[in-house]
């Protein structure tokens, strides 16, 4: 599986093959098939002279790992994000988190967090992640505490507990 993240990060869209295109992927293979850059990049629609869309995506899911929730103040600050953007993409954030279902996933075995955390395999850089739990094993918040190098991440014990 071909994914975004393995290509140049200034390659254009309209550079790319027409099979290698993030919209004409998840046509064929469906919205599974693609990584949280490449599903931006789509929901971004287009660049601008500066920043092609791969590159303002990338910044985009930067700022989404960083940050629990992401406001429009957030968005705003991403270079080659305008307001029209910026309000679309708070607008879909917003609309995803209130169709979650309302009772929480309970974790019985470590098996059982992987479709929570399996979209941070395609990235370029180890993340550290922190799953939190209540005392019924219900899944409260899954937190990036560090993002390291290609192959090891260092995290101090403060940066899990806050």
């Amino acid at each position: 599986m071909k994914y975004l993240i393995n290509t140049p990060i200034e390659q254009r869209i309209k550079d790319m093959a027409v099979c290698d295109r993030p919209r004409e992927r998840m046509i064929a293979g469906g919205s599974q098939s693609l990584s949280d850059q490449e599903l931006l990049a789509i929901l971004i629609g287009s660049g601008n002279r500066e920043r092609s869309v791969t590159l303002i995506a990338k910044d985009l899911l930067e700022l989404m790992d960083k940050k629990s929730t992401v406001t429009y103040e957030d968005l705003i600050g991403v270079p080659g994000l305008g307001t029209a953007k910026s309000t679309l993409i708070a607008s879909a954030l917003e609309l995803g988190r209130r169709r979650l279902p309302s009772k929480r996933r309970q974790i019985s075995t470590p098996a059982d967090i992987y479709p929570l955390i399996r979209h941070y395999a395609t990235r370029m850089q180890e993340h550290f992640l922190s799953v939190c739990l209540n005392g019924a094993h219900e899944v409260l918040s899954v937190n990036v505490c560090s993002i390291g190098l290609v192959n090891r991440t260092l995290v101090h014990p403060r940066d899990v507990f806050a």
